[in-house]
Formats: C-alpha cells, sequence, structure tokens
C-alpha cells in the first residue's frame, strides 16, 4: 500500500509512526494496521525496538508486514 500526502499527492516513506512530505514540509500521523484483519495493531516499544501485535488473534505482526494508513485526525 502507498501513502500519499493528502495536500500534494507525494509518495511518502513511513518512519516510526509517522510519514514526512518534503514538499509541503509537513508530518502525517500513521496508524499501523494488521495485514490479515485491517484492525488497529498494538505498539510494543522496548531498549529501542519496535513491535506490532494484532489483538484480534493474529499475534506478533513483522514490521514488513504492517499496513500503515494515515491517522484519523
Amino acid at each position: 500500500m502507498t501513502i500519499t500526502c493528502p495536500d500534494c499527492q507525494a509518495t511518502l516513506e513511513p518512519q516510526n509512526g509517522v510519514a514526512h512530505c518534503e514538499n509541503c514540509n509537513k508530518d502525517i500521523a500513521l496508524e499501523a494496521r494488521c495485514p490479515e484483519c485491517h484492525q488497529p495493531l498494538q505498539v510494543l516499544k522496548a531498549c529501542g525496538a519496535v513491535d506490532y501485535f494484532c489483538q484480534n488473534g493474529h499475534g506478533l505482526i513483522s514490521k514488513k508486514r504492517v499496513e500503515f494508513i494515515p491517522a484519523e485526525r
């Protein structure tokens, strides 16, 4: 899934729950979703590592599989 800036439609790369638009110089908050059930994931942070957990029975989700969508405002 490609994330685009809501203002200029530039393609964005997610980093640590945020995507930055160089064109607009704006940060867009992102929400992590489970690739199986598309529900929000619990973000677990410890010792510098970030992990994602699905509370709907899918367990730990790899960072590579997480679906990021723009967070509701």
